[in-house]
C-alpha cells in the first residue's frame, strides 16, 4: 500500500468523528431551551448545559496533560493513536447511557453529567485527530485540511439540531408542539451505539499509532525548548482558543432567548435559525477546504464558488424535509457573497484569515445589537460564517514549531475549549434584564473578537513555506 494511499485512508477515517462532535455540540442549543420550560431554569441555569460539556474538555485535557508528565512519556504516544481515537469514543458512549435515567427521572444534574462524560470522550478524540489532521500531509494546507474536517463537523450542527428537535417535540417544524422528555434520551443512546461501533472500525483502521516520524520542523529550527509554555504562540493561542470557542457557542446558545424576547417565538420555532447558525460554519469551513486538495488555481476557484452553495443547499434540503418554509432564508445568499470575497481577500493564509474574519465577526455583533427584529437574528447567525474557520487558523499557527511538545501543545489548546462553556455562562449572566439585558450581552463576543484579532496581527509573520515533510 502506497504512502499517500495510507495517509488518505487515515484522513477519511478520522474525519468521521467531526461530524459527532458537530451533532453533540449543535443539538446543545435545542436542549438549552427545552430543559429551561421544562424544569423552569433561569437563563444562566440553562447555560449550564453549554458550560457542563465544554468544561469536559478542560478537565479531560488536565488529565491528559498530568498523565503524560507523570508517567514522562505522551499517552497517545504510549497507547497509540488508534487506542486513542477508540478509547475516547467509548467514554463518550458511556456518557450517552445517562440521556436514559435523566430523561426519565427529568433530572438536569444527570442530563448535564451526561454531557459532560460525551465531553471527556471528546477531549482525547480532539487531542488525537486534530493534531493528526495537521502532520499528515503538507504543512502548508493544515488549515485547510482542518477546514475540510470542519465541514463534516458541520453537517453534523445543521443535522443535529433538527433530528433532536423532531425527537423532543415529535415534529421538527412549527406544526407540533409536544413537548416529551421521554423522547430526548433515544436520539442520544442511538448516538452512542454509533460511537461504539466507530470505536471498532478505529481500532482497525488505518490510522498511525505514532507520529514522530512525521515532522512540522523546518530545517532551520532552533533547538526545541523545555516545556511547551515556552512558546508564545501557543500561549497566545490558549487564550485565543478559549474566546473562539466562547463567542461561537455563547451566540448560538443565546440565541434562542433573543428570539423569544425580541421575536416572541417559541422554542420550537427556532430550530431552523439554530441551524442556520452551524450552517454557516459548514458553508465557511467548505468554503475554505478547496485549498486542502492540492489542486491548480483555477480549480481550486471553481470549488471555492460552487461548494459554499452546495452547504447551503444541504441546510436548505434538511430543512425542507423538516417542514420548514426555507424560502425565508435565500437572502442569506448576500452574507455568503461577503463570505467568499473574504476568503479570496485571505488567500488561504491562517494569520491574514484569522484577522479579517474577526474583524467581519466584529461588524455582524455590532449590527445584532444595534438593529432589532429579523435583522438582528441575521446578523447574529452571521457570526457562524466569520467563525468557520478561526479553528483551523489559531490551531495551526499555535503549535507551529512545537517539535516533540506538539501533542502537548494540543492537549493544551483542547483544554481551553471550556470557553465555550464559561463565556456562555458570563453571556447568560449579563443577558438578565437587570444587567445588560439579552441584546446587549452579545458585547460580550465583541470584546472575544477583539482579542483574535489581535492575536491574529502577532502571528502575521509566521510563514509555512519552508517547512519540511518527513515520510511516515
Amino acid at each position: 500500500m502506497s504512502q499517500n494511499h495510507t495517509r488518505t485512508g487515515a484522513l477519511v477515517s478520522i474525519i468521521s468523528v467531526f461530524f459527532f462532535w458537530g451533532f453533540v455540540a449543535a443539538s446543545n442549543d435545542i436542549l438549552i431551551p427545552v430543559f429551561k420550560g421544562a424544569l423552569e431554569l433561569s437563563q444562566v441555569e440553562s447555560q449550564m448545559i453549554s458550560f457542563a460539556f465544554y468544561v469536559a474538555y478542560t478537565v479531560g485535557s488536565l488529565i491528559y496533560f498530568g498523565i503524560s508528565r507523570i508517567n514522562r512519556q505522551d499517552i497517545l504516544n504510549r497507547i497509540g493513536y488508534r487506542n486513542g481515537l477508540s478509547l475516547g469514543l467509548i467514554i463518550s458512549a458511556l456518557g450517552t447511557l445517562l440521556f436514559i435515567p435523566a430523561a426519565n427521572n427529568a433530572s438536569f444534574p444527570l442530563l448535564i453529567s451526561g454531557l459532560f462524560i460525551v465531553g471527556l470522550g471528546f477531549s482525547l478524540q480532539q487531542t488525537a485527530a486534530n493534531t493528526i489532521m495537521i502532520v499528515l500531509g503538507d504543512p502548508a494546507r493544515a488549515s485547510q485540511r482542518l477546514s475540510m474536517a470542519g465541514g463534516i463537523n458541520n453537517i453534523g450542527t445543521t443535522i443535529g439540531p433538527v433530528i433532536i428537535a423532531f425527537a423532543i417535540f415529535g415534529s421538527a417544524s412549527a406544526n407540533s408542539v409536544n413537548l416529551d422528555l421521554q423522547s430526548v434520551k433515544l436520539p442520544y443512546v442511538a448516538l452512542g451505539a454509533a460511537f461504539l461501533i466507530v470505536a471498532v472500525i478505529f481500532r482497525f483502521s488505518s490510522v498511525p499509532d505514532r507520529i514522530e516520524a512525521i515532522s512540522n520542523q523546518p530545517a532551520d529550527a532552533p533547538e526545541v525548548r523545555s516545556s511547551p509554555f515556552a512558546y508564545p504562540q501557543l500561549v497566545m493561542g490558549m487564550i485565543a482558543i478559549f474566546v473562539y470557542v466562547g463567542v461561537e457557542v455563547s451566540t448560538a446558545s443565546n440565541l434562542p432567548e433573543f428570539m423569544r424576547v425580541h421575536l416572541g417565538m417559541e422554542s420550537h420555532q427556532v430550530t431552523p435559525y439554530v441551524s442556520l447558525f452551524w450552517a454557516s460554519l459548514m458553508i465557511g469551513r467548505w468554503t475554505s477546504a478547496a485549498g486542502a486538495f492540492g489542486i491548480g488555481p483555477e480549480a481550486r476557484m471553481k470549488l471555492n464558488l460552487v461548494l459554499p452553495f452546495i452547504a447551503f443547499a444541504i441546510f436548505l434540503l434538511v430543512n425542507f424535509i423538516a417542514g420548514w418554509d426555507v424560502t425565508i432564508f435565500y437572502h442569506y445568499l448576500f452574507l455568503i457573497l461577503v463570505l467568499l470575497a473574504a476568503d479570496s481577500i485571505s488567500e488561504g493564509k491562517p494569520a491574514r484569515q484569522l484577522l479579517l474574519y474577526s474583524m467581519l465577526g466584529i461588524g455582524a455583533l455590532v449590527i445584532g445589537i444595534l438593529a432589532d427584529g429579523m435583522i438582528s437574528v441575521y446578523a447574529f447567525i452571521a457570526v457562524g460564517l466569520f467563525c468557520s474557520t478561526l479553528w483551523p487558523c489559531i490551531f495551526t499557527l499555535a503549535i507551529h514549531n512545537l517539535g516533540r511538545h506538539t501533542n502537548e501543545g494540543a492537549s493544551l489548546l483542547i483544554m481551553m475549549i471550556m470557553g465555550g462553556g464559561v463565556i456562555s455562562v458570563l453571556q447568560g449572566y449579563l443577558a438578565d434584564n437587570s444587567l445588560l439585558g439579552i441584546q446587549h450581552s452579545y458585547w460580550v463576543g465583541v470584546a472575544c473578537f477583539v482579542y483574535l484579532a489581535w492575536y491574529a496581527w502577532r502571528m502575521r509573520g509566521i510563514s509555512f513555506s519552508s517547512m519540511k515533510q518527513e515520510g511516515h
